[in-house]
Parts: C-alpha cells; sequence; structure tokens
C-alpha cells in the first residue's frame, strides 16, 4: 500500500472520502467531463452517477478499507460495505482510471445476487 500523496491518490481518495460522507459536490470535483462508471448493476455517466449516490448512502452503515493500489493514472480500492440491508456486508473493489489528475472511469466489482430484489430500492 502506498500512502504518499501522489495525485492519482488525492483524487481517488478525496472522491471516496467525499461519497461516502454524502458530499456530491466535493465528489464530483474529481470525476472528469467524459467520466463513466460500471457496475454488475448499472453503467452511467457523471449526472447518473452521482444522482443516484444519495439513495444507496441512505442503506450504507459503513465502510472498511482492506486495500488501496496507486499507479500512475490507475487505482484499485478493495472494502467493505456494510449495510442495512438483508445484503449486509458487500466486499467491493473498485478499479478507477484516471487523465490529468480527474477519474474517467470506474469499475465496481462485487456479487450482485443479493441486490437482485432490492434493486428498485436503490434506484
Amino acid at each position: 500500500m502506498s500512502s504518499a500523496p501522489t495525485p492519482t491518490r488525492q483524487a481517488v481518495r478525496g472522491y471516496h472520502e467525499a461519497r461516502f460522507r454524502g458530499d456530491v459536490t466535493a465528489a464530483a470535483a474529481h470525476l472528469a467531463e467524459t467520466f463513466a462508471f460500471q457496475s454488475p448493476m448499472l453503467r452511467s455517466d457523471a449526472a447518473g452517477h452521482l444522482a443516484g449516490l444519495p439513495g444507496f448512502l441512505q442503506i450504507v452503515t459503513g465502510v472498511d478499507m482492506i486495500s488501496e493500489l496507486y499507479g500512475d493514472s490507475e487505482a484499485t480500492l478493495v472494502y467493505d460495505v456494510h449495510t442495512a440491508t438483508p445484503a449486509g456486508t458487500q466486499r467491493t473493489a473498485e478499479h478507477f482510471r484516471l487523465d490529468g489528475g480527474k477519474i474517467t472511469s470506474i469499475t465496481l466489482i462485487f456479487d450482485a445476487a443479493p441486490w437482485q430484489p432490492m434493486k428498485a430500492m436503490i434506484g
């Protein structure tokens, strides 16, 4: 794990921390204009991704970071998301691509099976 304050680490951690504290404006500041999001359940642009955060955060009860890996233009975070849903704790991997210090894409990787019955609830 690298703890040096590289531009990649600053952007990714800035986004991650802002997102989970519910600061959509601060999270948005780390995204590139050409941002794209992909997960096992959906794909979206920046506007769609940011619009879904408040609803998702209503069910999040905590986040425990497991691992952080940073390169020059990419990063991977692995963490547990604790939720107040039947899914409980979700092990999650998130891969980021960056250009010019801004996040251009996020690929979220998790087991979507427990979420299928709750899809309408989280938008």
